[in-house]
């Protein structure tokens, strides 16, 4: 039988994908703490509210690639980072559009889509309003990796430097 290596690492890897779905759980009880306080406070119907909420995913995107370069450091790649970012989103948005039926059939009064109804000409249903959560959402994702990626990307190693 041969000896383990002591330079394994002692514990499982740091995927993206499970990094991705770590802060898009904390990402998303933090919306859907967010979204109870505001439909308690009635101030869910006010569209400038949503914003808030966009700005809490993307928070949690950043979050997420910067956790990722710190735990890989130098041995990150492009589309790790990029994944991480749009799969912590996507869990928070399928989260937070969970929670939204949830609290639109405890509370139905207090989440008003007047103006959403009034935006779209016609009745939006809670199924159409959690199909467009996790579209946003993902959207909101992808957008905020790309631009965060070109932050926290990799040099390249430039060969030049190399042989001085």
């Amino acid at each position: 039988m041969a000896a383990r290596s002591t330079s394994a690492s002692a514990g499982p890897v740091l995927t993206p994908e499970r990094n991705g779905v770590r802060y898009g759980v904390i990402t998303g009880v933090v919306l859907c703490a967010y979204t109870l306080l505001a439909a308690l406070l009635g101030f869910f119907s006010r569209i400038e509210a949503g914003s808030l909420n966009v700005l809490i995913l993307i928070l949690g995107s950043v979050l997420a690639i910067r956790h990722l370069r710190q735990v890989r450091g130098e041995q990150m790649p492009y589309l790790g980072g990029y994944g991480t970012g749009i799969v912590a989103a996507l869990v928070a948005s399928v989260i937070l559009g969970f929670f939204f039926i949830i609290i639109s059939t405890i509370m139905p009064k207090s989440l008003d889509l007047t103006q959403v109804e009034n935006l779209f000409g016609f009745d939006l249903s809670v199924v159409i309003a959690f199909l467009a959560i996790i579209l946003m959402g993902s959207m909101t994702g992808v957008i905020t990796s790309l631009i965060a990626m070109q932050y926290f990307k990799v040099d390249a190693v430039d060969p030049l430097k190399i042989m001085e």
